[in-house]
C-alpha cells in the first residue's frame, strides 16, 4: 500500500512533564514526517484525533509515542492502518526518572548532561519508531485453497471420548479412531470409579459403559475401531490422515533429517555452513519426496492425540528391597486393579485371601520422590484400592506408606474419608525392605510419623508405579514431518506430549496435534475429562484460526508467515532443523517447503538463516536492523566523554513484560540502554548484533527467557538456540577487533522485574570497563 504517515506522541501520564515534547517532535520533522501530540492519547478524544487524520487526510502508518504497546492494544487498534508504539511512558519516563540513577554522585545528578541521556533516549526511540514503521507492509492473512473442518480424535478412551463428545456437541464432525475393537481403554477393566462430583467420597461404578453409548449414538461421530493412524501429512486445516489396522504393513518415503552425529566434524563441533550443506546432500541422496500425499487419505482440520497410557512395568532387578521379581505378592497397582476387577482380592502366590495389604508409595532408597510416571492420581488410586481389600474382606487391613500423599481440590474429602476407616492406616515414611515371612512377607520402614521404625506383616504389596505416556518409545502421530515422525525434543517432557505445559497446556511441538489425558501427564478421570475439554477447544480454536487466516498460538491473531527469497537459499536446511515445531518440510528439489498454517510466528527461521532470506510482514531482518541503524551514537565529535550505547534485544514474551513491570514500580537502569523487543531470542538474527558493533555501539545483550531443564520459552528452543549462537559470535568479534565480553545474553522470569536494573547496569559496568568501541565516530 502507499503509506501516509503520522506521528502522535502523548504527553499523558508524566510523559509531558519529563520530557522535551517539542525537542521529539523537532526529530520527527528532521524526516519530514507530521508530528501531533495530545494530552491523553487513550482517552476517548486523543482516539478521535487519530481517527480524524485517518479519514479526512488518509494516514494509513501511524507511529504512537505513548505507553507501552502491552497496554491500550485495542484502543490504538486501527483497522487497515500500519501501527508502531514507542514506550516512552515505562520504558523511559517511569523508569528513568531524574532522582533515579543510584550510580550517579549527587553532583552528576544535577548535571543536565544526564537528563539529556533520557532525552536522546525517548528521541531515539521516536527514531526507531519511524524506521520500522518505513519497512514494515500491513499483513495479509494466509488462506488455505481447501480446508476440513473435521477434528481427528486418537484413541478411544474416557479421554478420547470426552474429547470428541465434547467436539461434536459444538458442531464439528468428529472421526474416534481407536486400534482395539471396542471403545473404552484402561477403563474398561476397572472394578470402581474414583468419585468426580460432590461429596466426593465415595467409589462409583465405572462410567465408561455411559461414555461410549454416548458416542456410539452421537450423530456427528464416526468410530473406528481396530484401527491405527499409519501417517499424518500436510498441516492444520489440510491434514490428510491414513489408517490401517494394527500390524498391517504400509511403506512410505520418509526421509529423516540429518542425524546429530554426522553435523559435527572429528572433535564435536559443528561443521561449517557449506559441509553441513554437502553432508545433507550426501546424506538424503535417492530418498524421494516426504511431501508425498496418500491419495487414499482423509482429511482433518485438527488432531486430538488422546492415546492413553500403559502401566510402568518396574525391571525385574529395579527394585530389589521393595520385593519386586523375587515374590509373586510383590505387584504394581495395575495388576492389583485386574485382580480386584476379576473378583475378590487373593494372593497369587497361593490362591489364599489377602487381608494385610501393603501400599508402598514411594520406592525409597534414601529418595524423597515417588515412582516415576505418578502424580495426584497414583495417591487417589492407592486410597481407592485400600477401599477394595476393606470391601472384600470386613476385618481386612490395608496399609499406605508415603513420602507425598497428594489429592487436589475436593479430592480432599476422598482422603478424609479413608482416614475414618478404622482399617485403613496411613503413615509417611520410608520403605527400607520387603522381606518373606515364613508364607507371607514383612515390611519394615522407617522415618515414619509415628516416629519409629516399624514392621508390617503382610500378605500383598502393592506398588504404586506410574502410568507411562503411549508416547514414550512410539511417535503414535506417525508425522509425515521433515524433522521426524513424533514429537521433537519430548525429552524435555520426560517423553509426554507436550509443547510448553507452564504456558500452553494441551499443545503439542506439532501445531494441529493437541494432546489431552494421560500422554500429557497422569491424571484420573475426573481430571482427564477436563484435559479433553481443553483440549477439544483447542483443536476448534485451531480451526477457526486456520479458516480466518491468523496464527493459532501463542500470537493467536496474528496474520503474518514466513516469506522465502528463495532465489538466493542454498538449502542449508538450518531452517527447517530448528524450527521447534516442524513448520517447514523440503520439496522434492530439497528447497525448504513452509506450511504456513503450521507456523507459530516465532520467526526462529528468521534467526537461523545465514543468507537472511526469510522475513514476515511487519517482522524481518531488515524492519529490526533499521531500527538498529536509526539509534544515534554520540562520538567525540559531539562530547569529550561521549555516552555509551548499548542495545538491548529483548524477548516480547517474558522479559519485555517484565521490564515494563520495572517501569511500573519506577526502578531504574542506565539511560544509555536502547531496548527493542523481539518475538523470540531464536529469531534474532547475528547480523543485528554486527551491524550495532559496526556501527559504534559499545555492547549488546540479549534478555529473554530460561532455557535448559527449567525452561520457559514460549517457543520451545527459541533462547537455547540463541544461546548457542551467541556462543559461536566469538569469531566474528575477533574479525572486528572487538572483545567477546561486548555481547552477553541473560535469562529472566516475569516476574524477576525486580532484577533487571541488576542485570542490566551489570553488564553497562562490564562494558565500561572495556572502553569505547573503537568504532566509534566511524
Amino acid at each position: 500500500m502507499s503509506k501516509k504517515y503520522g506521528v502522535y506522541i502523548c504527553k499523558g501520564c508524566g510523559i509531558g512533564d519529563a520530557l522535551d515534547i517539542e525537542a521529539i517532535c523537532d526529530v520527527v520533522e528532521e524526516e519530514a514526517l507530521p508530528c501531533k501530540t495530545h494530552d491523553f492519547l487513550c482517552s476517548q478524544q486523543g482516539v478521535d484525533f487519530i481517527k480524524k487524520d485517518i479519514e479526512e487526510e488518509g494516514t494509513n502508518t501511524i507511529v504512537i509515542a505513548a505507553c507501552s504497546r502491552r497496554v491500550n492494544y485495542n484502543t490504538f487498534k486501527f483497522d487497515g492502518c500500519i501501527v508502531e508504539r514507542v514506550n516512552l511512558r515505562e520504558g523511559v519516563v517511569w523508569s528513568h526518572p531524574r532522582d533515579a540513577f543510584p550510580q550517579l554522585t549527587e553532583e552528576e545528578k544535577q548535571d543536565e548532561n544526564n537528563f539529556d541521556r533520557v532525552q536522546m533516549m525517548a528521541e531515539d526511540y521516536v527514531r526507531m519508531g519511524m524506521a520500522r514503521v518505513e519497512k514494515v507492509k500491513l499483513p495479509e492473512p494466509y488462506l488455505l485453497e481447501t480446508m476440513s473442518r473435521k477434528i481427528m480424535v486418537m484413541g478411544g478412551g474416557i479421554t478420547g471420548m470426552s474429547a470428541a463428545l465434547d467436539a461434536a456437541d459444538a458442531g464439528y464432525e468428529v472421526t474416534i479412531v481407536e486400534k482395539e475393537d471396542q471403545l473404552g481403554g484402561n477403563a474398561k477393566k476397572w472394578r470402581k470409579q474414583l468419585p468426580i462430583q460432590p461429596p466426593y467420597e465415595n467409589l462409583i461404578p465405572p462410567m465408561v459403559a455411559d461414555k461410549v453409548k454416548a458416542v456410539e449414538n452421537h450423530p456427528k461421530i464416526d468410530i473406528r475401531t481396530g484401527m491405527v493412524v499409519a501417517r499424518i501429512a500436510g498441516q492444520p486445516g489440510d491434514f490428510t490422515v491414513t489408517l490401517k489396522k494394527p500390524g498391517e504393513k504400509i511403506e512410505f518415503d520418509v526421509p529423516y533429517p540429518l542425524p546429530p552425529e554426522m553435523r559435527v566434524d572429528e572433535n564435536g563441533k559443528e561443521l561449517e555452513h557449506e559441509a553441513l550443506l554437502e553432508k545433507y546432500k550426501e546424506y538424503n541422496e535417492g530418498r524421494r519426496d516426504i511431501l508425498t500425499l496418500d491419495p487414499n487419505g482423509e482429511k482433518f482440520g485438527a488432531v486430538i492425540l488422546a492415546a492413553g497410557w500403559r502401566p510402568y512395568q518396574p525391571k525385574d532387578d529395579e527394585f530389589p528391597h521393595l520385593g519386586w521379581g523375587a515374590s509373586p505378592d510383590v505387584v504394581t497397582n495395575h495388576q492389583f486393579e485386574e485382580m480386584a476387577a476379576a473378583g475378590k482380592i487373593t494372593r497369587p502366590s497361593d490362591g489364599r485371601e489377602a487381608k494385610n495389604v501393603v501400599f508402598v508409595q514411594s520406592p525409597g532408597n534414601g529418595e524423597d520422590a515417588d515412582f516415576p510416571y505418578t502424580g495426584v492420581v497414583t495417591s487417589m488410586v492407592a486410597l481407592k484400592q485400600a477401599q477394595y481389600v476393606r470391601e472384600d474382606y470386613p476385618d481386612a487391613r490395608a496399609y499406605i506408606f508415603y513420602q507425598h500423599m497428594r489429592t487436589s481440590g475436593l479430592n480432599e474429602n476422598f482422603y478424609k474419608a479413608a482416614q475414618q476407616d478404622s482399617g485403613i492406616f496411613m503413615s509417611k515414611g520410608e520403605i527400607t525392605s520387603v522381606e518373606k515371612n515364613g508364607s507371607g512377607l514383612v515390611v519394615s520402614a522407617k522415618d515414619t510419623l509415628l516416629g519409629e521404625n516399624i514392621g508390617v506383616n503382610a500378605d500383598l504389596v502393592v506398588l504404586a508405579t506410574g502410568m507411562l505416556p503411549v508416547t514414550f518409545d512410539d511417535p503414535t502421530v506417525n508425522l509425515a514431518y521433515r524433522q521426524g515422525p513424533g514429537f521433537r525434543d519430548n525429552d524435555l517432557f520426560d517423553k509426554y506430549a507436550d509443547s510448553n505445559f507452564i504456558c500452553f497446556p494441551y499443545e503439542t511441538q506439532r501445531t494441529g496435534i493437541y494432546a489431552a489425558g494421560a500422554v500429557r501427564r497422569a491424571l484420573s478421570v475426573e481430571e482427564s475429562m477436563e484435559d479433553a475439554s481443553g483440549a477439544a477447544l483447542k483443536a476448534i480454536q485451531c480451526l477457526e484460526c486456520v479458516n480466518r487466516g491468523i496464527a493459532v498460538h501463542p500470537r493467536t491473531g496474528d496474520m503474518t508467515f514466513p516469506d522465502f527469497f528463495f532465489q538466493r537459499c542454498t538449502q542449508c536446511k538450518r531452517c527447517t532443523d530448528e524450527c521447534p515445531f516442524g513448520a517447514i518440510d523440503d520439496d522434492e528439489k530439497g528447497t525448504p517447503k513452509p506450511n504456513p498454517t503450521r507456523c507459530r510466528r516465532c520467526g526462529t527461521c528468521m534467526g537461523a538463516c545465514p543468507e537472511r532470506i526469510i522475513s514476515f510482514a511487519d517482522y524481518s531482518v531488515d524492519s529490526i536492523g533499521s531500527q538498529v541503524k536509526s539509534i544515534e551514537v554520540p562520538s567525540e565529535d559531539d562530547y569529550d566523554e561521549p555516552p555509551l550505547r548499548i542495545l538491548g534485544l529483548v524477548c516480547e514474551n517474558d522479559a519485555y513484560p517484565a521490564m515494563d513491570i520495572t517501569g511500573l514500580h519506577k526502578k531504574s537502569f542506565s539511560a544509555d540502554v536502547r531496548i527493542i523487543p523481539v518475538r523470540c531470542l531464536g529469531s534474532v538474527n547475528v547480523i543485528w548484533i554486527k551491524d550495532a558493533l559496526s556501527q559504534g555501539m559499545d555492547g549488546v545483550f540479549l534478555l529473554g527467557c530460561k532455557h535448559g531443564d527449567d525452561y520457559q520459552c514460549h517457543f520451545v528452543k527459541g533462547s537455547e538456540l540463541a544461546s548457542i549462537r551467541m556462543q559461536k559470535i566469538g569469531d566474528a568479534l575477533s574479525s572486528l577487533a572487538l572483545e567477546e565480553e561486548r555481547v552477553a545474553q541473560y535469562e529472566v522470569a516475569i516476574d524477576d522485574y525486580d532484577r533487571i536494573p541488576e542485570i542490566i547496569n551489570g553488564f553497562v559496568e562490564q562494558v565500561e570497563e572495556l572502553g569505547p568501541n573503537p568504532f566509534k565516530g566511524f
